[in-house]
């Protein structure tokens, strides 16, 4: 069995990697009803008897006693933040025993929105320790097929240290696929500073890493506030579960709007449980990530793969009937489902992957690839670019759920407008001093930063010119 290691980085990467290890126990609750340690946990926890120390012995078959990230096996969480609040509030939480000392990198004086901190500074003091314990980590691995990075790209330890961890990555595991979800910052982003953090982090995420699931604010918000009008409008089920998101502590119903990032963070976090579904469930035709990469990724630097979830009410934790399954592949590929502000059935496919959950059959992906196929434009050289994967375990409480990954030039409206509003700042060269003032940090990391996203913007304009032909 492979495993993989989740490293979160930074305020957003911890609350998002928090709600991921929280939805996973609640998947494997469901389906594990009996508490018994079987394969499937063990693909991605590990049972510690506490009574024995935690470790060797302790570890076993059985009942369960105590879960834990897993250390020896699976996936396994890194936990890096330059302040304490975030890590300290799961730690208080109800997954503190997940997580021992061992498994934290924290400081408490934060990277104050700047890149250069992040990367510069606080990357090189924690070198060692990063590595030690990355390189721990892997020495317990049978088959280690995998980095997840989780971070943020507007803030300072996010966008800096996550990509400083990605480099790291690269240097000690050349071998390892890094996957990593980006969340980026809104163009109403309350840090100034967020477009040239991001720029820079981009220049990494070009560089070093192997896939990219990008993520925008906006659109997340978007996605929030719809499913608050459909539960206030009676167009959705208000039945709301104990102790869920969008419960309080005496159960009451509460506005999304109250804890939108909550809500936003859990969507991405269900993106992380669909995508790691094959290696925690069973199926007819599992996808290993290592897949992934081969498929969607005909070019080095165009590992930028657009996500879209259906359905979406599942992350509210609103009991409603399921879509249909044709309906289903539908709204996978329209614009409300995408994770970014796009549509990719106006804009030209490199390749898709579509990762179903549940009771569906082969013939029923093959008969809506079928019907939605005239419908999407597909580079001349991969008309067939269609990978597939199916878990026979559905999410909680839904008979299916689809995750589509779409390697498209419709990202490219996202790395414009990125760029632009990078140039408004540098054009003035507004804040620069905050940055230069870092050791190691100079005036050419910022040209270099945005001519690499330059690049990258007309490799996507020289496949949209041969749209068509």
């Amino acid at each position: 069995m492979t495993q993989s290691v989740v490293v979160q980085v930074g305020q957003c990467g911890n609350q998002v990697g928090c709600r991921f290890w929280d939805l996973a126990l609640r998947e494997h609750a469901a389906v594990n009803k009996k508490g018994i340690y079987d394969e499937a946990l063990s693909s991605f926890f590990r049972n510690v008897d506490t009574r024995s120390g935690g470790d060797g012995p302790g570890i076993y078959k059985g009942k369960i006693c105590s879960l834990k990230a897993r250390v020896r096996q699976s996936i396994k969480a890194l936990l890096i933040d330059m302040e304490e609040g975030v890590v300290n509030e799961i730690l208080q939480g109800p997954l503190r025993d997940m997580f021992d000392s061992k498994q934290l990198i924290t400081d408490v004086s934060g990277s104050g929105n700047n890149w250069a901190v992040g990367h510069k500074l606080y990357g090189y003091q924690y070198r060692e320790s990063i590595v030690e314990k990355l390189r721990k980590t892997a020495e317990h691995c049978d088959c280690l097929q995998c980095f997840f990075i989780i971070h943020s790209m507007g803030g300072g330890t996010g966008s800096g240290l996550g990509t400083f961890v990605l480099n790291l990555l690269e240097d000690e595991f050349p071998e390892v696929y890094r996957f990593v979800t980006s969340v980026y910052p809104s163009g109403e982003d309350d840090v100034i500073t967020s477009p040239y953090n991001s720029v820079l982090a981009m220049k990494e995420l070009n560089e070093h890493a192997d896939c990219v699931l990008p993520v925008e604010n906006e659109s997340l918000f978007d996605i929030v506030n719809k499913i608050n009008q459909m539960i206030n409008s009676g167009k959705l089920g208000s039945t709301v579960k104990q102790n869920s998101l969008v419960t309080s502590s005496t159960g009451s119903v509460k506005t999304l709007q109250e804890k939108p990032f909550d809500a936003m963070n859990n969507i991405v976090a269900n993106l992380l449980l669909n995508l790691t579904s094959s290696a925690r469930f069973e199926g007819s035709l599992n996808m290993d990530l290592n897949e992934i990469s081969m498929n969607l990724v005909p070019f080095p630097r165009l590992h930028y793969l657009v996500s879209s979830l259906t359905p979406l009410y599942t992350l509210a934790d609103v009991n409603v009937p399921s879509r249909r399954l044709d309906q289903m592949f539908s709204d996978a590929f329209s614009r409300d489902h995408q994770l970014i502000q796009a549509d990719p059935k106006h804009s030209l496919y490199l390749a898709c992957a579509l990762l179903v959950r549940g009771n569906v059959q082969v013939s029923d992906l093959r008969r809506n690839i079928e019907r939605l196929k005239p419908s999407l434009h597909f580079v001349s050289w991969n008309q067939e670019g269609w990978k597939t994967g199916l878990c026979s375990v559905p999410p909680v409480g839904h008979s299916h759920s689809l995750l589509a990954l779409a390697n498209n030039t419709c990202i490219k409206p996202t790395f414009i407008e990125l760029k632009e509003r990078f140039m408004k700042l540098y054009k003035k060269k507004a804040h620069l001093h905050h940055y230069l003032q870092i050791d190691g940090m100079e005036q050419s990391c910022f040209s270099e930063a945005v001519s690499s996203l330059s690049d990258l913007i007309e490799e996507y304009n020289e496949l949209d010119v041969t749209k068509g032909l």
